[in-house]
């Protein structure tokens, strides 16, 4: 039903103005392409993004493709054809997008992937340190079982994110993996990121494993939620540790409740007005090279050179929880709700 709810505000909220209203309010106009807006974290990045071209005096426009790659290549041609004089792409399937992108670049239109990489040169990247985030969950799980079976539940196959966040965990846990001190006995990708697909493929996990299954490596809060329904089904939540990102704020309470284990928290107010500020720099004649804090980035699957704006990212464990706390994040009351009393300092 949530999910339901969630699409439904979705399609209130993201809009697609058409060409005629674009070019009828004059000035120069960001495009803004998300993937799927239905993930309750992209709901802040588009309020934060949204403010700071506004604030630089440039008109906003935006596309939901609803997790559907042919609709975001549509989406993205509408928005170039509508007078979008940079684009803000939160991509879906980076090479399903290609024929837009190669438009885009006939049309000098500057090109912004946001947070989920595109690896073609004339792309600017700005996220933050996807393989650092990978790094701090593995960290955090490996700190509660450092030994066991291992599940790994990776995100969308089609999103570079997804290698990054994988690269980032095997930085921890491969030195375990290879002296057998933790053992591998799943790993899969969850498609489109989806909580569904993330419980499913945990339950497969624990039948395949008569319930064996010690830690789950999980790349982000949404399907975390999934894979604590599936241990919750076996009466094992709370008793796994799991790993997750974005700071959704169901995901904090279960930091706090005990059932999830770390949320790395990748403050998206930052990231998207961040991204708002550089697309009007660029809609006013900037010169990516020019931006502060830019380096180049080679992490993508390719190697190849992209310019690129990395925020870093926090883990979120039941010890740093007056971090969101105290940033505004969460409220007190919905970060502790149905925790006892005893449990968690900041929830006392």
């Amino acid at each position: 039903m949530k999910s339901l709810i969630v699409a439904c505000l979705s399609l209130l909220v993201v809009v697609l103005v058409g060409p005629t209203d674009a070019l009828a309010t004059g000035g120069t106009t960001i495009g803004v392409s998300w993937g799927d807006f239905r993930e309750e974290r992209w709901h802040t990045d588009q309020a934060a993004l949204k403010a700071a071209v506004e604030a630089g005096g440039l008109h906003y426009m935006e596309t939901d493709a609803l997790s559907s790659a042919a609709k975001q290549l549509t989406d993205i041609n509408s928005l170039i054809d509508g007078g979008a004089d940079v684009l803000v792409i939160q991509v879906q399937d980076a090479d399903l997008i290609a024929p837009a992108l190669a438009k885009a670049a006939a049309r000098r239109i500057p090109v912004i992937a946001y947070d989920r990489l595109i690896e073609q040169p004339m792309v600017f990247y700005i996220s933050f340190d996807n393989r650092e985030v990978g790094r701090q969950q593995a960290r955090a799980v490996q700190a509660v079982r450092p030994d066991g079976n291992y599940v790994f539940i990776k995100g969308d196959a089609g999103d570079p994110n997804t290698e990054l966040l994988y690269a980032g965990q095997l930085d921890i846990l491969k030195p375990a993996i290879d002296t057998g001190k933790i053992s591998v006995v799943g790993k899969d990708n969850a498609e489109g990121w989806m909580p569904a697909n993330a419980h499913s493929i945990m339950r497969q996990f624990l039948v395949a494993n008569s319930n064996h299954v010690d830690a789950a490596v999980v790349s982000n809060d949404n399907m975390a939620g999934g894979v604590i329904s599936a241990l919750s089904d076996q009466n094992r939540d709370g008793q796994v540790p799991v790993s997750g990102q974005d700071g959704d704020l169901a995901a904090l309470n279960r930091v706090a409740l005990g059932t999830q284990t770390v949320s790395v928290w990748k403050d998206s107010r930052a990231l998207g007005r961040r991204a708002g500020e550089i697309a009007v720099q660029l809609a006013k004649g900037k010169q990516i090279t020019d931006l502060p804090d830019v380096s180049v980035f080679r992490g993508g699957p390719k190697g190849l050179p992209i310019h690129a704006v990395l925020l870093t990212p926090i883990p979120i464990t039941r010890d740093t929880l007056n971090v969101v706390l105290d940033a505004g994040w969460i409220s007190k009351q919905e970060l502790c709700k149905g925790v006892k009393r005893g449990m968690v300092k900041v929830c006392d």
